[in-house]
C-alpha cells in the first residue's frame, strides 16, 4: 500500500474512533470507558455530520466529571456544531450553571493565555477569534478588507439609520445599525453623569465614528465638551461626516486614521488627559481591543475619568460574549482599570430592530462597561 493510501486509512480510523467515542457518551457508558477510549487515540476533535463532539455530547449527559476530564484532554470549548451551539450553550439550555461554568472558565483560561502568548513572537492567534471570522462572510470580518469597502448610509423603512456595506453589485448587508441608541444614550449617561462638575474644562476622545451615535449624545450634553476629539479611519464616514457638518462643530477636532496612527503622538499625549475616552472600532478583534487597554491609562486625566468601549465581541453566542466580558474585566485590571457592568435590555425595542442587515448582537442584555483607573492606597 502506498503512504497515501495509508494516510487515508489513518484518517478512517480516527474517524472511526471519534465517532465511537461520540457515541459511547451520548449513550452514557462508563466514564472509565471514556478515559479508555481517550487513551487509545479517540480524537477530542472530532465532530460527526452535525458538528457534535466529545465535549457536545457529555454536554448533553450533563456529567461535571467528564466535561471536565474532556476539557483536561484537550477538547476544544468552542467548537459549533451545525446550528452554532457550542457545548456551553447546549447546557446553559438546560440551566446548568455548574457545567456551564466549567466550559465557560476553560474559555476564559484559554484566552488568557492566548492573549499572554500574542505578547510573543511570532504572535498566537486566539481561536476563539478564528471561530468567529470563520461565521463572519462579510467584509466586517477583516479590518483591511472593511476600509477599503463601499459604504451608504440610509434610513429603512422604519426610519432607523443603518450603513450598508456593498459586498457585490446584488448584495449590501447592513454592518451599522440605529437601534444601538439606546445603549450609547445610557453609555454616556454613565461616562458623564457629573461632567458638569468640570465645568468647560470637559474633554472627550471617541475612537471610531460609526453613524455618530454617541458623538451625538456627547455634543447634547447640557455642558458641551470643551474638546471633543473623534478618530476614524474610513474614507467613507469620513465623508459622511464631512456631509453632516462634523468637520465645522466647535470644539470637534477629527483625526484621520486609525488610533494607531496617533495613540503614542503628541496630538493626543499633548492635551494632557481626557475626561472620557470610549472606543467602537469597527473590524478589529479582541486583540485589539487588548492592546488598546493598555493606552487607556495614559490617555485619561485622572482617577476620575472615565472609560467606555462598545462590548459586542462574541455577541452573537452567549458563551463567546460571556467569555470576553470576563476577559476583558481582568485586562482592565492588569493595567488599574477597574469595570462597573451594567445590564441593558436591547430586546425592549422588539426584535425586529435588524431589518435586513447582518445581525451581530444577538443576546438579552447588553453588557454596558464604565472603568475608572484604580484610586492608589
Amino acid at each position: 500500500m502506498s503512504d497515501y493510501g495509508s494516510d487515508i486509512g489513518d484518517v478512517d480510523a480516527l474517524v472511526a474512533l471519534g465517532q465511537a467515542l461520540v457515541e459511547a457518551i451520548l449513550e452514557h457508558q462508563p466514564i472509565a470507558l471514556i478515559h479508555k477510549m481517550v487513551a487509545d487515540g479517540a480524537p477530542l476533535w472530532y465532530q460527526d455530520h452535525e458538528g457534535t463532539s466529545a465535549l457536545h455530547a457529555a454536554a448533553y449527559t450533563e456529567k461535571e466529571e467528564l466535561i471536565r476530564y474532556l476539557i483536561d484532554q484537550g477538547a476544544l470549548w468552542n467548537a459549533v456544531d451545525s446550528l452554532h451551539n457550542t457545548a456551553g450553550d447546549i447546557v446553559l439550555s438546560m440551566n446548568n450553571e455548574t457545567c456551564y461554568n466549567i466550559i465557560r472558565d476553560a474559555g476564559i483560561r484559554s484566552e488568557l493565555l492566548l492573549t499572554l502568548l500574542s505578547s510573543r513572537s511570532p504572535p498566537a492567534t486566539s481561536s476563539l477569534s478564528m471561530v468567529l471570522r470563520a461565521t463572519d462572510t462579510t467584509a466586517a470580518g477583516s479590518q483591511a478588507a472593511f476600509l477599503s469597502s463601499k459604504l451608504k448610509f440610509v434610513k429603512d423603512e422604519n426610519g432607523q439609520e443603518i450603513c450598508l456595506l456593498k459586498i457585490s453589485d446584488e448584495e449590501e448587508v447592513g454592518v451599522m445599525m440605529g437601534w444601538e441608541r439606546g445603549i450609547m444614550q445610557e453609555t454616556v449617561k454613565r461616562l458623564c453623569d457629573d461632567h458638569e462638575d468640570l465645568g468647560e474644562g470637559f474633554k472627550v476622545l471617541n475612537v471610531g465614528f460609526g453613524l455618530g451615535i454617541i458623538d451625538g449624545f456627547f455634543q447634547a450634553l447640557s455642558t458641551p465638551p470643551s474638546l471633543h476629539v473623534i478618530i476614524e479611519p474610513h474614507p467613507g464616514v469620513l465623508a459622511h461626516m464631512r456631509d453632516l457638518g462634523w468637520y465645522d462643530k466647535p470644539n470637534v477636532k477629527i483625526l484621520e486614521g486609525k488610533w494607531q496612527d496617533f495613540v503614542e503622538s503628541e496630538e493626543l499625549l499633548g492635551i494632557g488627559g481626557f475626561d472620557v475616552v470610549y472606543t467602537d472600532t469597527f473590524s478589529e478583534d479582541y486583540k485589539d481591543l487588548h492592546e488598546f487597554f493598555g493606552h487607556v491609562p495614559d490617555l485619561l486625566a485622572g482617577p476620575e475619568s472615565r472609560f467606555g468601549f462598545f462590548n459586542g465581541l462574541g455577541a452573537t453566542n452567549a458563551l463567546f460574549y460571556d467569555v470576553y466580558t470576563r476577559v476583558s474585566d481582568l485586562h482592565l485590571a492588569d493595567v488599574g482599570i477597574d469595570i462597573e457592568w451594567t445590564d441593558v435590555d436591547v430586546f425592549e425595542g422588539g426584535e425586529d430592530r435588524w431589518g435586513e442587515t447582518r445581525e451581530y448582537f444577538a443576546q438579552r442584555f447588553y453588557r454596558l462597561p464604565v472603568g475608572k483607573m484604580r484610586a492608589i492606597a
